[in-house]
This record gives C-alpha cells, structure tokens and sequence, in this order.
C-alpha cells in the first residue's frame, strides 16, 4: 500500500518525459541510495553471503574493480551523455557510428537486462514460493504474476519518476534486515565483532585476494573483470543510467555515482562478512545448507519468527529496485529507440502514451516467460549465471562505446550487428575449450573484456579515418 501511495503521488500529471528520464529533476541523493537497491538486488542478498564457504571473501575483489569502474562513469561517460543530452544513452551510438549501431546496442541491452533481471526476479520468487506460498497451495507461476502486477501499478504511469523514491524505500527497508540479522546471529552466538572476525578467520572465510595466477579468482583479474562489468552493466546500461541522467546536472550525477560506489563497497563487505557468521552459527546449530540456500535456511527454520520475518521483508526489498527498474528502462529503450516514438513527429503525446503504455504490459509478460524459464533449469548459483550472461551479452556493448570514444574513426555501420553477433560467439567457444586452448589457466569474468577486444577489433577492421559527430 505505501509503494501504491507513493505511486500516486509522483504519477500525478506525468507524461513520457516524467516516465523517461523523471523530467531530469531528480535529486541526487536519492537516487544514488536508490540505485543502491538496483545494484545490489536479491541475488546478492543470498548469493554473496552463501560464496562465502567456496570463496572465501574474495568476491571484495570484484567490489574493488566496481569502485574503479564508477570513477571511470563519473568522469568519461556521464559528461559525454549529459553534453548530447540523451534521453537513452543508445542515442550517442547513432550520433557517433550509425543507425545499425544504435539499434544494435539497444538490442543487446534489451537482452542483456531480461535475462539477468529475471534471473534476479527467479531466485527472490523461488525463496519466497518454497518459505511460505507453497504451504498454502500457491503455483510458482502465481505468485511470479502476482509479484509483477504489484510493479506494473507502481510504474505504470510515473516510470523513473516513481521509481526513484520507491527504490529509496525499498533499499530502506533491505539494509536494516541486514543489519539485524548480522545483530541477531552474533547476539545468538555469544560473540562480538573481534570473537566472530577470530573465528571466521580460523575457519579461512576472510581470505580476500587470490594470488595464484591461473585460478578464475585471481585477484588481477577479479578486479579488472569489476572494472568493465561496472563500466558495462552500469555506464552502458539504460536502467542505471536512466536514473543517474535523470539528475539536474552532470556534477550531482557525478557526487550520485561516486557516493553510490562507497556505499556500495561497505554493503557488499557486510554481506560477506553476514555469509561468514550464517556458516558460524550453521556449524553451531548443525544446519547442512550451503550456496544461494544457507541464509533462507536460518533466517526461516532457525530464527525466531520475527526475524522471518524482516528477512522476509527484506528479501522483497532487495526484489522491486531490480525488477521494476529493469522493467521500466527496457520500455524506455524499446519505445525510444526500436520504435523511435521520441523521433516520429506525427505520432500525438496520447499516441506515445498508449503505445508505452503496450510495450510496458509485453515486458511485463516476458518477465513471467523467463521466470518461468530459469525454474526450469533452476541451478544452484544464481549470480554465476547473471555474471556468466553478463560476459556475452554487454561485450559488444564495452567495444561499441569503447570504438565510439577512443577512436575517431567511422565504421561500415551495415556490418555492425555482424561483428557484435560474432563476437560472444567466438567467446562462447573459447569458454567452453579453453581447457584445451590455455591447459591449467582458467578464464573467468574477464571473458567480458575478451569480448569486448573481439568486437573492438572487428569495428576497427571494417572501419576507416573520419571524424566523429559528437
């Protein structure tokens, strides 16, 4: 009800440039606490605390390449989308290389955030479907459809206007059930701060940095892999952009983006520090659960009910930032730049609503599609597979963008969609045989920027000296 309420306030008298970009009027503080919901999501809420018992703290390596990646944002690419004064960042891949261009980053977009944000949507729907709906006889696909109906009448009319506070009460909301079930675990085990940072430590859980070259953890490309997957699914992504060019100005988007980038560095680092205490008291209380299960599994079965409940809560909280927004940007992109409604004249503003309108209720219903999906191959590991995705899809967008600034050269835009097709392809291949490519040394997350070379390289091959337009 407060998320419907909140809704209606900031729908009030909106139109496409409210739904858009929030009539770039947003305030930054908000949005950067906001955003921090987004980046963070559900996945991460029991993910990261449940790759504690395998990795160890090592995923702080990939946090450290984030960080690095936000600077990069704050001071390359927000003025370059601020100077064009885009409405989707797309827009700047037509000035600069072409239509096909455009269309192609658009594209690749738009698969890239269905696939990672159902994947996101699927673990919240599973844990909450097997805790509770289950017991009273509610189909997965129920409460999936439930769960995006309540999104579609919060978005519907407001977009990114609404959006921008319901993340702010929703990221509210998921941070304080961290903080008491972080509370709650060491109050429970008789332990302080020092007596639980002892323990892990004796138990090998604090280990940060990989040193051994040929492993996938390897700390060099842990944090290059963070670099370019926050360059990519946060400089090149319309969600998170979306927001961020919705502030007044480029400095206020740039304090939103750094701010964001500390922030989010402390919360990850009591993420995994919470997964350290989850197999602490799991030890303790002979709990056997693991992986993506460990933190449901205490928090339902061996917590006291009202600590169910806030993680409950706060698990829903971690849910809505991630799918509403993804939800919202794909309408934006698809209307604005597949369908170009922004650029057809003789389309009315009542016209552009109905048809936002449409696109906004398809998306809802291919979310139920993919959900249904994921269920359906239902792995262990939901975060490997949206990094794994990740990797294939947003390459061609990092050589896109990185071809377009670098360089200043044009490219042969026809054959644009070819070279980012072929690109994940071969990345494919080099995954799957790199046993035989490379022997011992593992190829991980930096399969991302490998993609990103590939199609880099391609666009300079077929392209030729000239001038760029922005």
């Amino acid at each position: 009800m407060i998320l419907l309420g909140v809704a209606w306030i900031t729908g009030r008298n909106s139109n496409n440039e409210s739904f858009f970009i929030g009539n770039r009027n947003s305030n930054w503080i908000l949005v950067a606490f906001g955003m921090l919901g987004t980046s963070l999501s559900g996945v991460t809420f029991v993910s990261v605390p449940g790759a504690v018992l395998r990795d160890g703290f090592g995923y702080f390596q990939v946090t450290i390449g984030y960080f690095i990646g936000y600077i990069i944002i704050a001071y390359v690419l927000l003025p370059l989308y601020y100077r064009l004064n885009v409405t989707s960042i797309y827009n700047y891949l037509g000035s600069r290389l072409g239509i096909s261009s455009y269309k192609t980053g658009s594209g690749f977009f738009i698969l890239s955030r269905m696939l990672g944000a159902t994947a996101r949507l699927y673990l919240v729907v599973k844990i909450l479907q097997d805790a509770i709906l289950e017991n009273f006889h509610i189909p997965f696909w129920a409460t999936t459809m439930i769960i995006l109906l309540l999104i579609l009448l919060y978005t519907y009319e407001g977009g990114v206007k609404t959006i921008v506070w319901t993340d702010t009460l929703q990221t509210t909301c998921m941070l304080s059930g961290l903080i008491i079930c972080v509370i709650y675990i060491m109050s429970n085990l008789h332990i302080g701060f020092v007596e639980s940072w002892q323990d892990m430590s004796d138990k090998g859980y604090l280990k940060i940095f990989n040193t051994n070259p040929n492993s996938k953890m390897f700390f060099a490309k842990q944090i290059l892999a963070g670099v370019f997957i926050t360059l990519t699914m946060t400089g090149m992504d319309q969600e998170m952009m979306q927001k961020n060019i919705s502030v007044k100005n480029v400095r206020d988007s740039q304090k939103n983006v750094l701010t964001l980038g500390l922030i989010l560095s402390f919360v990850i680092f009591i993420f995994l520090f919470l997964g350290g205490l989850l197999y602490l008291y799991a030890a303790h209380e002979n709990i056997t659960a693991s992986g993506d299960k460990i933190f449901p599994a205490v928090a339902l079965y061996h917590m006291p009910p009202f600590v169910s409940v806030i993680f409950i809560i706060a698990l829903i909280s971690a849910l809505f930032p991630s799918a509403d927004g993804a939800i919202t940007a794909l309408t934006s992109t698809f209307c604005i730049d597949i369908l170009g409604i922004q650029r057809n004249t003789a389309f009315s503003e009542k016209r552009r609503k109905h048809i936002r309108h449409l696109v906004h209720l398809s998306f809802a219903a291919l979310f139920l599609f993919f959900v249904m999906v994921y269920k359906w191959i239902d792995n262990q590991s939901m975060i490997t597979i949206i990094l794994k995705v990740a990797t294939y899809t947003y390459g061609p967008l990092l050589g896109l963008f990185s071809f377009g600034i670098l360089t200043k050269r044009s490219v042969k835009d026809k054959w644009v969609p070819i070279v980012s097709i072929l690109s994940p392809v071969i990345c494919y291949l080099i995954d799957i045989f790199q046993k035989q490519l490379f022997g011992n040394f593992e190829i991980g997350l930096e399969l991302l920027v490998i993609n990103g070379f590939l199609t880099f390289t391609g666009l300079y091959i077929l392209s030729k000296p000239g001038t760029t337009t922005p």
